[in-house]
C-alpha cells in the first residue's frame, strides 16, 4: 500500500521499510501496525533565505522529521549536505526510533537536514543559515518535545547557535534543547568521541566472541570524519591495528599499520588522509574489499551492496555510518558467516552520550569526563551482549540486524499499545 507521501519512492526509505517488514514478520505483527510504523508522525519543510556575502539572496530547503514519540521526545541529528532529501531525512528519523529504543533510553526518533554544501558558505553565511533554520522549526522542538544534535557537517558551534536562537525566541536559557553543545554551555567533552568510541567498542566485544580477542586484529575504516577518526583512535588504544582509512578524496593502506595520531594531523592540516606519507593509495571501493578482520563503514549509506558483498573479506563489520549495508548485502554477508553489527547498535554511542548530557542539563547536575565515558562503556557493552544473545537464541538464521530490529520494534509497539495508540 502506498500513501502518496513524497518520500516513498526514494531507495533509502524503501530499504528501511524492508528492514521494518522483516522485523515485523519475525514478531508476527499485522500489516496495519507496519503501516503505522513506517510513516513519520510529522514532517516539517521550511524555506531558509540567506543573504550571501555578495549581497544576493540564496534560498535553501530544510526538513525536520519526527517519526515516533511512543517512548519519549523525538531525538536525532541535523545534517547539512548537498544530497539531503526528504526521503533521507524521514528514513533517518525512522532509524533513530529503532536506535533509541534498542539503546534503552527514553527517546523517540527524529532527524533534520538542510540541502546545502556548507563548505561553500562563509562563517557568517553558515551562522545565518543555522539560526534561521532553527527559528523556522522552533515551534516543534524543545527540551521535552524534540532534541536535535549534530550529524553530517554540523558540529558543536552550530549547536551553540541553535541553542542561542531558541533561547532568544523562548526568552529563557533552554540548556536541554540540543545536545553536543560546547562544554562551556552545558555540553560534555566525551560527546565528540562517543560515536566512534561506541563503534569500536562493539567491534571489540564481537571480536572477543568470534575472533578470540581484539588485540592485534586488523581494521579498515571507510570515512574519517568524526565517527571514523575516533573509531580508529580507540581501536588502536584497545590493541587493534588500523591498516586502512579513507575519506571523500580516497584512501590509504599500510599492512603494517597506520599511525592514528599522524593521521589526525595530516587530515586536519591538508584536508585529506590521502596525504599521509608512506602508505599505498587505494579507492574507497577497494578499502571495503581488503583482507582485514574488521571493517567499519563510517561514510554514507548504501556502500555495501549485493554487488560488492561477495568480495568482502572482513569477518566483522561494525556500522559507524547510518545504513551502509543494503538488505540484500546483509543476507549475502550472513550466508558467508560475517557478523554485521547493525548501525542502530554500533553507532548509538553518540545518542547515548547525548542522553547523558540532556538528562544532566535537565537536572542541573555535572559529572566528569571519565564518569561519562564509563557510563557509556557499561551501557553499550550491556546492549551489545543483549542483542548478540537474543540473536543466537532466536534469530540465528537471520543477520544480527534482525535481532536488533526485533528488540527495538517490539519495544516501540508495546509502548504504543500501552498508550492506546494501536
Amino acid at each position: 500500500m502506498t500513501s502518496g507521501a513524497p518520500y516513498e519512492n526514494e531507495p533509502v526509505y524503501q530499504n528501511a521499510v524492508k528492514q521494518l517488514k522483516e522485523a515485523a514478520a519475525l514478531l508476527g505483527l499485522p500489516d496495519d501496525v507496519v503501516e503505522v510504523l513506517r510513516h513519520p508522525e510529522r514532517v516539517l519543510q521550511v524555506k531558509i533565505p540567506v543573504r550571501l556575502d555578495n549581497g544576493k539572496i540564496a534560498v535553501f530547503i530544510g526538513w525536520r522529521s519526527q517519526h515516533n514519540s511512543a517512548l519519549g521526545p523525538y531525538k536525532g541529528g541535523i545534517r547539512y549536505h548537498p544530497n539531503v532529501t526528504i526521503g533521507e531525512v524521514v528514513t533517518l528519523s525512522m532509524w533513530m526510533t529503532w536506535k533509541n529504543a534498542l539503546a534503552g533510553i527514553p527517546y523517540g526518533g527524529g532527524k533534520g537536514g538542510i540541502k546545502v554544501d556548507p563548505k561553500k558558505l562563509s562563517p557568517r553565511e553558515l551562522e545565518e543559515l543555522s539560526r534561521k533554520y532553527f527559528a523556522a522549526i522552533a515551534d516543534i522542538v524543545g527540551e521535552d518535545i524534540d532534541i536535535p544534535a549534530p550529524d553530517v557537517y554540523t558540529n558543536p558551534q552550530i549547536m551553540a547557535w541553535f541553542f542561542d536562537e531558541y533561547s532568544k525566541i523562548k526568552r529563557y536559557p533552554a540548556w536541554g534543547v540540543v545536545t553536543a553543545k560546547p562544554p562551556i554551555i552545558g555540553g560534555l567533552r566525551p560527546r565528540e568521541v562517543s560515536t566512534g568510541y561506541g563503534t569500536a567498542l562493539v567491534a571489540r566485544e564481537a571480536a572477543k566472541l568470534a575472533l578470540g580477542g581484539f588485540e592485534g586484529k586488523t581494521v579498515a575504516i571507510q570515512g574519517f570524519g568524526n565517527c571514523g577518526r575516533y573509531a580508529a583512535l580507540y581501536s588502536v588504544k584497545w590493541g587493534a591495528k588500523v591498516v586502512a582509512v579513507s575519506d571523500s578524496k580516497g584512501g590509504i593502506y599500510d599492512p603494517n599499520g597506520l599511525d592514528v595520531e599522524k593521521l589526525f594531523e595530516v587530515k586536519d592540516k591538508t584536508g585529506s588522509v590521502i596525504n599521509y606519507p608512506g602508505a599505498k593509495r587505494i579507492t574507497n571501493e577497494e578499502l571495503l574489499e581488503l583482507d582485514v578482520d574488521i571493517l567499519m563503514p563510517a561514510a554514507l549509506e548504501n556502500v555495501i551492496t549485493e554487488k560488492n558483498a561477495p568480495n568482502i573479506k572482513a569477518k566483522i563489520i561494525s556500522e559507524c555510518a547510518n545504513g551502509p549495508t543494503t538488505p540484500e548485502a546483509d543476507h549475502i554477508l550472513h550466508q558467508k558467516g560475517v557478523i554485521v553489527i547493525p548501525d542502530i547498535l554500533a553507532n548509538a554511542g553518540g545518542v547515548m552520550m547525548s542522553w547523558i548530557e540532556w538528562s544532566h542539563n535537565r537536572m542541573g547536575c555535572w559529572l566528569t569526563d571519565e564518569e561519562a565515558l564509563d557510563r557509556l562503556d557499561k551501557k553499550m557493552t550491556h546492549n551489545f551482549h543483549e542483542v548478540y544473545n537474543e540473536w543466537q537464541k532466536k534469530y540465528s538464521d537471520h543477520p544480527m540486524r534482525a535481532a536488533a530490529y526485533a528488540i527495538a520494534v517490539d519495544r516501540v509497539v508495546r509502548a504504543m499499545k500501552l498508550r492506546g495508540w494501536i
